[in-house]
């Protein structure tokens, strides 16, 4: 989980600010102490973690927070402004070109950093936009490269330009230009080659390609896991050759965070995008003020609307419509069960909308024993081994009927019986909440052990 560790030692730090009725000058600079050891740990560059804690500190010594009436929460929210100023306060959109001119976009960094994955991403995000972009194989190096760009690109729909291993990249990438005007494709995204370090060779390759055609766009993909080195890859492809801004891949697995807290201060270009899952959807827009809000445990519901928002298509809303509907009316099935599985799972899961909340003093730890992906399968494996009738009408299940579900699903009859008990609760829960009767949260109910959390309690959101 990206800053897993940074945020579970910030938010001890600030909860024992907190506790305090009144700051002294002493009480800051302790905790500024030890914020300033988190982030060194969390591996962020010690320069700007000296600046960063030199402007939280003479901020928060000021007069109007040791007096305020709650100083702990005012340093809590004079950090989050100073985090937020840190990764570039402003949201850095890709620059595309206007008046019928093509946007060329050079992809370029090290091999592994997950380069060729996110060019395919790229090109998904541009055509839920309206684009139309080209994929062009400019990696003549790895023939693997190439066919893995090709089917990337099949699977969101973005056509693959390519002229094998026997052509140079800036010949490639003229050739793609060419195609993109014929076909009517207004982007055009290079796949340059990486390398496992960087050299003079690669460098002279990029800057043949920028030579060759006119490149509006050179974004660098860096792998957050490598922490400092990621901002070291950054400064000298930026030296060399230029970047417009940077895209960090599999944030969700770097439980630091070093690199994405260092990148914009040490280079001053932009963080576009960052990497969080495998999937060719998991490429988030980077919000300064939204990261921020995440490391400080505070949540992140802006971006959890966006997936909502993204993932619902027109015969989504239909559906959520309808269910909501019946939902009201207690009409609530197993089918609509397994619907409302398949939109979560959209989302990126349940453990994925459950990490954007705020933490409520949750530690990750916590988190990830709370949610259950597991028995969530387990839950659907029932629901599939009822015939049509039965999810429709669930009254009819006898106990023979229990007993065929149990051994199609590979669960028990009491796995079933407390599966059938805890629906029909929320089926009352649901028809109460439309009458208007009780606003009760859904979490709340003791039944949610079943769908999804552990069994020994209920998940304290």
């Amino acid at each position: 989980m990206a800053f897993e560790s940074l945020s579970e030692k910030l938010n001890t730090i600030f909860r024992n600010l907190r506790g305090k009725g009144k700051l002294s000058e002493a009480d800051v600079k302790t905790a500024m102490k030890e914020v300033r050891m988190a982030l060194l740990e969390a591996d962020v560059n010690f320069r700007v973690v000296k600046q960063f804690i030199a402007s939280v500190q003479e901020r928060a010594v000021g007069e109007e927070v040791m007096n305020g009436l709650n100083p702990g929460q005012q340093v809590v929210k004079i950090v989050d402004e100073e985090l937020t100023k840190l990764m570039g306060s402003d949201t850095t959109q890709i620059t595309l070109q206007t008046g019928g001119v093509i946007t060329v976009i050079m992809m370029c960094g090290l091999q592994g950093a997950g380069k060729t994955t996110t060019a395919a991403k790229i090109a998904g995000k541009l055509m839920k936009k309206g684009r139309k972009p080209l994929l062009a194989a400019l990696d003549v190096y790895r023939p693997a490269a190439i066919d893995q760009l090709k089917i990337n690109g099949s699977k969101v729909g973005a056509p693959v330009f390519s002229m094998g291993t026997d052509s140079r990249p800036p010949e490639i990438a003229k050739e793609a230009l060419e195609t993109a005007k014929k076909n009517h494709n207004d982007v055009v995204i290079l796949d340059t080659a990486g390398r496992l370090q960087i050299d003079e060779s690669m460098m002279q390759e990029l800057a043949d390609i920028k030579e060759a055609v006119t490149v509006h766009q050179t974004i660098l993909v860096v792998d957050a896991m490598t922490g400092q080195e990621a901002v070291n890859v950054a400064q000298s492809f930026d030296e060399k050759i230029g970047i417009d801004g940077v895209i960090l891949t599999k944030l969700d697995s770097d439980t630091r965070g070093g690199a994405a807290l260092s990148i914009r201060a040490v280079t001053g270009k932009p963080i576009l995008y960052v990497g969080m899952g495998e999937k060719l959807s998991d490429l988030e827009q980077f919000y300064p003020d939204r990261m921020a809000s995440r490391i400080l445990g505070m949540g992140d519901v802006l971006t959890l609307i966006d997936k909502v928002q993204e993932s619902a298509d027109r015969e989504d809303e239909a559906k959520s419509k309808d269910m909501a509907s019946r939902a009201k009316k207690g009409k609530f099935d197993f089918n609509d069960y397994l619907e409302s599985m398949r939109q979560m799972r959209k989302m990126g899961g349940l453990s994925g909308i459950l990490k954007l909340m705020p933490n409520m003093g949750v530690s990750a730890d916590q988190l990830e024993s709370a949610v259950d992906e597991k028995k969530l399968a387990h839950l659907e494996a029932m629901v599939y081994s009822m015939t049509p009738e039965e999810r429709s009408n669930p009254k009819i299940l006898s106990p023979q009927r229990k007993y065929r579900i149990a051994r199609g699903s590979g669960n028990s009859v009491a796995d079933v019986n407390r599966f059938i008990k805890q629906f029909e609760q929320m089926q009352k829960m649901m028809k109460q909440m439309g009458g208007g009767k009780h606003r009760r949260n859904p979490f709340g109910m003791g039944g949610m052990g079943g769908f999804g959390f552990s069994g020994k309690g209920k998940f304290p959101y």
